[in-house]
């Protein structure tokens, strides 16, 4: 039977949203919320909508392993899959390339396209006799208090990003002034909710007129929750990749707005993870060439 695996995915996430637990909600596994990106028998890390079908998976059936492969990667490992267990389903992208004649000239010329498939696959947990580094768990998240983390901060001023703080209970990205407003970290309940917002602003920041420029200043409602969408998700994203526990206030009208979207549209998901994944690598760039400069100038 041919899978619809937009359709598999997208009723995925929209199950997980209306029960209150999107997959960029939680994105860790096992009881001690140990934060961690999926990753491939090889240790090469999933990206995109890869990322939240496989957290979804680890916290509905409470995995601990980061470490996902097929029945036959266990097999060269020297693992087997225990009888009875189920594969989560994973999308693995491709290119390939045909010949196509030209109407006009009648020439034949060769022509990349890109396919889409799906891959079964199982969690290390669901797998017996792997080597034993396959069963480890990631690290604990920060316990980070309600102070301000130097580490996380030079991060994110690293970006370049125009961050500026008042009293004005509100965070935002003001994209006409191109900058961030945030409030005074002391007002948090905790730091990792500050830094989880600040990712949130960010991804909004670095998707704005002067950089990626894919989000509009002036949005329809549609727009603006795709592009609410976009940034929750490069938030979690950026908090699991600096080793904090994503913590995110979304409203009842965001979610009402996603789920919207969601249902018309089964593209929406893989359109919002591929923007995230985009807009959280070219932040990495960002802060990878302020350190490059620093060094240099050192």
């Amino acid at each position: 039977m041919k899978i619809d695996i937009k359709a598999h995915v997208t009723n995925t996430i929209i199950k997980q949203i209306e029960e209150g637990t999107p997959p960029w909600r939680k994105p860790w596994t096992g009881d001690a919320a140990a934060v961690a990106f999926p990753k491939r028998h090889n240790g090469e890390q999933y990206r995109g909508v890869n990322i939240l079908m496989l957290w979804a998976s680890a916290s509905i059936s409470n995995f601990h392993s980061a470490r996902w492969m097929t029945y036959r990667q266990a097999l060269a490992l020297g693992g087997c899959v225990r009888k009875g267990e189920k594969a989560t389903r994973s999308v693995y992208y491709g290119t390939y390339q045909r010949e196509q004649e030209d109407t006009d000239s009648g020439e034949v010329e060769t022509r990349q396209s890109r396919f889409a498939k799906v891959n079964n696959v199982f969690n290390a947990d669901q797998i017996d006799d792997l080597p034993e580094e396959y069963y480890q768990r990631p690290a604990p998240p920060r316990d980070l208090g309600t102070k301000a983390d130097p580490e996380l901060g030079a991060f994110f001023a690293d970006t370049g990003a125009n961050i500026i703080t008042t009293d004005e209970p509100r965070a935002y990205f003001h994209p006409m002034k191109d900058l961030i407003h945030m409030p005074p970290i002391a007002t948090f309940y905790d730091a990792s909710r500050y830094y989880g917002v600040l990712g949130h602003e960010t991804t909004h920041w670095v998707c704005g007129p002067k950089r990626l420029n894919t989000q509009k200043i002036h949005s329809t409602k549609r727009e603006y929750a795709f592009d609410e969408l976009v940034a929750e998700i490069g938030a979690a994203f950026l908090a699991v990749q600096l080793g904090v526990t994503p913590d995110f206030a979304q409203t009842a009208a965001y979610i009402e707005g996603w789920l919207r979207a969601l249902k018309n549209d089964k593209d929406l998901i893989f359109k919002a993870a591929a923007e995230a994944q985009k807009a959280v690598d070219y932040i990495n760039e960002l802060v990878a060439k302020r350190a490059t400069r620093a060094s240099a100038v050192a």
